[in-house]
């Protein structure tokens, strides 16, 4: 059983949370003029990576917000774990120059009003070195 790390509530059981596919594929800009072929190539296509992948999840059972995650597909073992529209960290957990794919607008379905605080967690991009100590009452 995994333990995943909510940016919102902290670390949680995997059954609280649902996979949400490929993290970080842009949406088409102009979905109606796009034909058949290109429409099923947006919805079905997507990179299926032997190592470390970008996801997205959603936090069913707890505050019900999607985030990314960057876990590797052979281990299971995840890198990092970020909040929707901000940049994907690479391999190591440092932030990248690529920015993900929601809107922090007023109306957005992703965050709200705006994205979630990260200040005093692990993954606060600030925080030079990610914590390799479990919160207290976790497991394994």
């Amino acid at each position: 059983m995994l333990l995943i790390s909510c940016p919102n509530c902290g670390s949680r059981d995997e059954t609280e949370f649902h996979y949400g596919g490929q993290a970080h594929v842009p949406y088409p800009e102009n979905p109606n003029e796009l034909n058949d072929k290109e429409w099923a190539h947006f919805l079905f296509y997507r990179e299926n990576t032997k190592g470390i992948f970008a996801e997205r999840w959603l936090h069913s059972t707890g505050c019900r917000q999607w985030f990314n995650m960057l876990r590797d597909t052979v281990t299971y073992d995840i890198k990092a774990v970020y909040p929707m529209g901000t940049p994907r960290p690479d391999a190591a957990g440092t932030l990248t120059a690529e920015t993900g794919t929601a809107s922090l607008a007023a109306d957005s379905t992703t965050t709200g009003t705006a994205a979630p605080s990260i200040s005093g967690t692990s993954i606060a991009p600030a925080d030079p070195a990610p914590s390799t100590t479990a919160p207290k009452g976790a497991t394994k």
